[in-house]
């Protein structure tokens, strides 16, 4: 089951971000963070922001003079979590009462009258794109009144606030180039709780690069709730880009030209990005990715499902058979690419035939890795107000494991392809079950582990590849790789 939970790591869930202390800074900053990574990155935002305003971070929530919990709202497993942390903090409140307590992110958007008002637990609710806002915020609090600021902006992107790297490995990190998301997918909460979809001016990106180059990273993953749709006209929504002045339309620059520009710009950086969306996806993508070799042959391509009329019902805007012509695209033109997918057991609907095509439809593209989620009903999307959830919770259950059991053969069928080769391998860490091995990803994002030996963090390898599971490949390091 290791493969399921990737995308929202379980591991980071609810970790308080540690950064490096200013000396003058009096006040502490106490931040968790719940969801995907576009909410992890926010939290480094959020870090950077407050340390202007005298706050350090601590991981011990006693000390705090301000706690701040960065929620989720794509799950309800998320929201419950959250509520759990709110009544910890309430109690310690009770020793230390001078201690204020904040929402921010997704939930906060979703739940603020509920929150402040109803339930009171908290003083301060911060949707995703107030983050600015946050030193007014907190004076009200400081003040005695409770302070709100859910507005979802047209144009905040942070593209000139630098993100403090907290808690990560110091050798991959998360650059975010758009906000937001336009495709109203019916079961989705993100547009609600995250606005419309605006991108990042490039030279900010690039800058950003930059920076984390000469703090000694070696690769980037480009973030986005769709990154595919990326298009920088001088800024604005993208939805508004037709209205965009002639010049400013000639003169766009959309998600293939920013990976070229990376690529080109930072050759010793390794590239990657997330979430792409099949509709937005052009054979212009894949193109600069098959031109550069610092683009990882890794794309996570959410499809769904692979009925029809399941895809109608969620007002995805493609079709089964235009996926997998995408798909047969991007193999034609680069043949080792690896694919995964995010797939929903059970929506609203899904009959045993529809169920019979998502399994068919995994077959023909037979995934590297995928995400499985039963479908659970989110409060405010399309489908809670005008789908019935009428699939029994026994058939998602079974429709659910038949997708797993599916996708771990196909995940095996797939690492088995790599055996007796040699690959390149950017070492991220110690092996979780190895204390002498180093773990890392090769180009299709696979996990690969191998005796440490010399070899240090950071280092790029090449690593021959003896042994797999379905989930992870085995093997010896060869020598350095030459992007050292």
């Amino acid at each position: 089951m290791e493969q399921i939970e990737k995308i929202i790591d379980e591991k980071i869930q609810g970790q308080a971000l540690v950064t490096d202390n200013k000396k003058e800074n009096t006040k502490k900053l106490f931040i968790e963070s719940y969801g995907c990574q576009m909410n992890m990155n926010d939290s480094e935002i959020v870090a950077s922001i407050l340390a202007k305003e005298g706050f350090n971070t601590t991981q011990n929530l006693e000390d705090a003079d301000l706690v701040l919990v960065n929620t989720c709202s794509i799950r309800e497993k998320a929201e419950t979590t959250v509520r759990n942390r709110l009544r910890k903090y309430n109690a310690v409140k009770k020793i230390n009462p001078t201690m204020k307590v904040g929402v921010l992110g997704c939930m906060a958007e979703r739940l603020k009258e509920k929150f402040l008002e109803e339930e009171k637990i908290v003083d301060l609710v911060v949707g995703p794109d107030a983050y600015r806002d946050l030193p007014n915020l907190i004076e009200e609090v400081d003040a005695g009144r409770d302070a709100v600021n859910v507005i979802l902006s047209k144009d905040e992107t942070y593209g000139d606030v630098s993100p403090v790297r907290l808690n990560n490995n110091g050798v991959s990190a998360f650059v975010s180039i758009t906000r937001g998301c336009d495709n109203m997918c019916t079961f989705c909460v993100v547009p609600f709780t995250r606005g419309r979809e605006r991108s990042r001016d490039p030279k900010s990106i690039i800058e950003e690069v930059r920076e984390m180059q000469e703090k000694n990273f070696k690769e980037i993953t480009l973030l986005g709730q769709n990154v595919d749709s990326y298009l920088w006209y001088g800024g604005g929504l993208k939805k508004d880009f037709k209205k965009a002045s002639e010049m400013a339309q000639a003169t766009a620059v959309d998600f293939a030209q920013l990976l070229d520009l990376c690529a080109i710009e930072f050759p010793k950086m390794r590239f990657r990005f997330s979430t792409s969306n099949p509709q937005d996806m052009s054979l212009d993508v894949i193109h600069t990715m098959a031109k550069h070799k610092n683009i990882c042959k890794y794309i996570h391509l959410p499809v769904q499902s692979g009925s029809n009329t399941m895809l109608k019902a969620m007002n995805r805007q493609h079709t089964r058979e235009e996926y997998m012509e995408l798909v047969d695209n991007i193999f034609r033109i680069i043949p080792e690419m690896a694919l995964s997918q995010d797939m929903i057991a059970g929506f609203c609907g899904e009959t045993e035939e529809d169920h019979q095509d998502t399994l068919a439809l995994m077959e023909h593209v037979k995934y590297d890795f995928g995400f499985m989620f039963a479908y659970s009903e989110r409060p405010g999307t399309l489908a809670a107000k005008k789908m019935e959830d009428n699939v029994p919770h026994a058939t998602k259950k079974r429709r659910l494991q038949e997708l797993i059991d599916l996708q771990l053969k196909h995940s095996l069928y797939r690492t088995q392809q790599h055996l007796g080769k040699t690959e390149e391998v950017l070492i991220e860490g110690t092996s979780k079950k190895d204390p002498n091995k180093w773990k890392g990803r090769n180009t299709q994002n696979t996990v690969i582990v191998f005796p440490k030996e010399h070899y240090k963090l950071g280092d790029f390898v090449n690593v021959k590849v003896e042994d797999c599971t379905s989930a992870t490949l085995i093997g010896t390091a060869v020598d350095y790789s030459d992007n050292n």
